[in-house]
């Protein structure tokens, strides 16, 4: 069954807050670390384990997982049906546990 991607509001927010800054240096930069941001969240579907669990996640049972790209942090949960976009920081921000 393939799960569908679904996100909250907060990292929505943040990577349109990350890019809009990103493009007062370079629109191309911006758009090149939307692209692999994108790339990398739509591909979670076909293998969701692929990254290891989320070492932020007080008892975490293995469905909260993480990975960085391009400086960013992307926190996702897996569950039957969705992939869950929870969080997505910079690797420089203090890390938050939740």
């Amino acid at each position: 069954m393939a799960r569908s991607i679904v996100w909250n509001k907060r990292p929505i927010r943040f990577l349109v807050q990350a890019l809009k800054w990103i493009s007062t240096d370079s629109v191309l930069q911006a758009e090149r670390v939307e692209q692999e941001v994108l790339t990398a969240i739509n591909s979670i579907p076909v293998n969701p384990e692929l990254h290891p669990p989320d070492k932020f996640k007080r008892n975490n049972a293995g469905n909260f997982r993480a990975f960085e790209i391009v400086s960013f942090r992307i926190a996702y949960k897996i569950t039957e049906s969705q992939i869950r976009i929870l969080r997505i920081r910079h690797v420089k921000q203090e890390p938050r546990h939740y």
